[in-house]
């Protein structure tokens, strides 16, 4: 039977929806999605039980996909921010100890040359 579309060329096979059913009633998901679930679109001749249990498959495991995706965003987002946080703090770190006032380095440099005189003696 051939499918009626823009292509012509294409030929649909309603005995696909029959061996994507059994691959999947035996739990079969990586064969069946090798076998072309994600792109079997039923013709009006499949069986409509067949096809309406593919396209119930096709659309879980579509949203399962879209969940993964979603979850890898989200865990690449959150390094992202985590390595951003890492380096403000680095910078403050370095701007803490380089930045101190003079009156402060004075005082500082005071109290090491006090507390060297009082090692000497």
């Amino acid at each position: 039977m051939k499918v009626a579309g823009a292509n012509d060329t294409l030929r649909h096979d309603c005995l696909q929806a029959v061996v994507l059913s059994r691959l999947l009633a035996a739990d079969e998901l990586d064969a069946a999605l090798e076998a072309g679930l994600m792109a079997f679109v039923p013709c009006p001749a499949c069986d409509a039980g067949a096809a309406a249990e593919l396209q119930e498959a096709q659309r879980k495991i579509a949203d399962a996909w879209a969940a993964r995706d979603r979850y890898r965003a989200r865990n690449t987002r959150l390094e992202r921010l985590e390595s951003e946080r890492e380096a403000r703090r680095a910078r403050s770190q370095v701007a803490t100890r380089t930045a101190l006032p003079a009156a402060v380095t004075a005082v500082l440099e005071r109290a090491k040359a006090r507390a060297a005189e009082r090692g000497a003696k």
